[in-house]
């Protein structure tokens, strides 16, 4: 009897939604997002602060002039995860995103931890980007109002707080959310303003680099260092020179540097987060994410080139680095067009961020794994009024009472997660059959498995042994079935096991391996070893001809690629981000446990 008990416990906690919709849940929300629409909402997302501050970081610190090629690597990966994205958009055009696509794969309690991490990561962002916004115009008006601000209430903080409350962050994330709450279509008008001032302003400034630049920028070395350090006043402008040249920091650097630019194309997955109010999205989405990804990185490309060639890295300001760039080449009164686009920048990522955030709530609400209020949709704008408002109010009182620098880690690590859920989701997906089997079919595979293993001819243990090995190796079939998609499944789940040991192994200890410890590399190479070999595997069982309007070419190295690319980023973690995303995850599992698990709406068909 408690066999069996838990045996049902662990059902619940595995079951999968179908990839049809619900007929109930169509048309609920408002379809009326054109490609247009969904591309400048994935680039006001994915263009936000990182353009402004985190490539002047990277090309200061990190990479020199080669930050361009950090770019052009982060770009590649990223594109690898759009792929994804674009498959399972094209394939479940429903709101959720990754939500959505771990329910459909792995499961209930998995895609309940995806869906409740993405709150996490949407929060903290919206907060962190509204204080950005407040202490840029701030800066701009000659810090008059954070003055004020710590004169009147610093006294009242306490220390684990902000120094002060930002009501001007507050009051932008609830004017925010009212716009969101108006509708679809106002709410789109309002971040193609913003995208379009902020993609003219980049332009501007890839435009004067290219005219006030100089090629030897990108050439210095250690006698321009030191001419520069002998006329310099500023105690923040010279970093290390590193080797000088091209390539400053080496291949090292360009690797460190692409791993922080990757930071900088989150974002697009908006698209497939607003899939259920997209038009023809099995079109529409592949194609939106694509171009996103391309015309952000075209700006990014150019942006550093342009930053690059106007002021030696090492003379890089830390904190301003576009608006000081034009005032090294004398043009002193661009740094207000900078200032311009620094804020359109973040209003279109703040928006960027608040838009999908109701979007993962309403649809775990409607799937009854958060409270069922939070599913509720207006019936004029045909928003999710009760998980906007809710969404909005917490970021607001995020934003207005902590300063959330410290917390931008744990924020990208529920994005980061999602990525590998969703390229997990796609490898599994093309190798199951077109259906999940009905009860009779399934049973009927068991019973031929079952006589095979019984079968008289298997008296010797070897000739079972052999037999499962060809069966691994030498599908019997040309299109999925039960038994080759479980095949998959258990592969997947072992290769996302030995990635994360690799990847671990390469965060904490890349010297040694490197080296050639022999501990270590041996390590190394045997996980190497095994997870080709575990991808061979894969590679053999056949895949669902289906057609869809998008597939992931190159299966299944492509997600594959995805997967240990955003775990190894996940390893570069701290210790202590790792603990606040465990308390998180517990305040998670108490809801889940106490609620979701008895209110799905899969518990209830069942």
């Amino acid at each position: 009897m408690l066999c069996q008990n838990i045996h049902q416990f662990g059902q619940k906690l595995v079951r999968r939604k179908p990839l049809e919709p619900r007929a109930r849940a169509e048309g609920r929300l408002l379809r009326c997002l054109n490609i247009l629409d969904l591309v400048i909402l994935g680039v006001g997302s994915t263009l936000g602060a990182g353009v402004y501050f985190l490539v002047g970081d990277v090309a200061k610190n990190k990479a020199g002039p080669a930050s361009i090629i950090c770019l052009l690597v982060a770009a590649l990966s990223t594109m690898s995860s759009g792929l994804c994205y674009a498959e399972f958009g094209a394939r479940v055009p429903c709101a959720g995103s990754a939500y959505l696509y771990s329910y459909v794969t792995v499961g209930q309690l998995c895609a309940f931890i995806i869906g409740w991490d993405l709150i996490l990561s949407f929060v903290i962002g919206t907060a962190s980007l509204a204080r950005a916004w407040s202490s840029s115009f701030n800066n701009l008006v000659g810090d008059y109002i954070s003055q004020g601000l710590e004169e009147t209430f610093s006294q009242y903080m306490p220390n684990y707080l902000a120094t002060y409350p930002d009501f001007f962050a507050l009051a932008l994330v609830l004017l925010l959310t009212g716009v969101l709450i108006l509708g679809v279509r106002e709410s789109a008008l309002v971040s193609r303003v913003f995208t379009v001032i902020n993609i003219l302003v980049l332009i501007f400034i890839i435009v004067s680099g290219f005219i006030k630049g100089d090629l030897h920028n990108w050439q210095l070395t250690e006698q321009d260092y030191t001419l520069a350090a002998a006329g310099s006043n500023d105690t923040y402008s010279l970093d290390p020179l590193g080797s000088g040249g091209f390539v400053p920091f080496g291949f090292e650097g360009i690797l460190h540097g692409a791993a922080m630019c990757l930071y900088a194309f989150l974002g697009f997955d908006i698209i497939a987060t607003i899939g259920e109010e997209a038009l023809n999205p099995h079109h529409s989405i592949p194609w939106s994410i694509m171009i996103t990804i391309f015309i952000c990185f075209l700006l990014y490309f150019g942006v550093s080139a342009a930053l690059t060639l106007m002021v030696p890295y090492y003379l890089i300001h830390p904190e301003s680095p576009f608006a000081q760039a034009f005032v090294h080449v004398g043009w002193s009164a661009a740094r207000y067009i900078v200032a311009i686009g620094t804020l359109c920048a973040l209003s279109s990522s703040l928006l960027g961020v608040l838009f999908p955030m109701p979007r993962v709530i309403y649809s775990m609400a409607d799937d009854g794994l958060l409270f069922r209020r939070l599913a509720r949709i207006h019936a004029r704008t045909h928003t999710p009024v009760m998980a906007t408002l809710t969404s909005g109010i917490f970021a607001a009182v995020m934003a207005l009472l902590f300063e959330l620098r410290d917390l931008m880690e744990l924020s990208s690590i529920g994005i980061l997660l999602a990525y590998i859920m969703v390229a997990f989701s796609v490898l599994v997906l093309r190798y199951q059959p077109d259906q999940i089997l009905s009860k009779n079919e399934k049973a009927k595979n068991e019973i031929e498995i079952s006589e095979c293993a019984a079968s008289p001819s298997e008296t010797v243990p070897e000739a079972g042994i052999s037999r499962i090995l060809k069966s691994l190796w030498f599908s019997t079939s040309t299109t999925p079935t039960w038994k080759s998609g479980q095949i998959v499944y258990g592969c997947a789940f072992l290769l996302v096991f030995l990635m994360t040991i690799l990847s671990l192994i390469l965060a904490q200890w890349p010297r040694r391996v490197f080296s050639g410890d022999p501990m270590l590399t041996t390590v190394t190479v045997l996980l190497l070893l095994l997870i080709t070999g575990v991808t061979a595997i894969i590679w053999r069982q056949p895949q669902n001809p289906s057609p869809l309007y998008f597939k992931v070419p190159a299966l299944p190295v492509l997600p594959l690629v995805t997967i240990f690319v955003n775990v190894y980023l996940m390893m570069q973690m701290t210790s202590e981000t790792w603990v606040q995303f465990g308390v998180w995850n517990v305040i998670g599992f108490i809801i889940y446990f106490g609620y979701g698990i008895r209110h799905s709406l899969e518990n209830n068909e069942q």
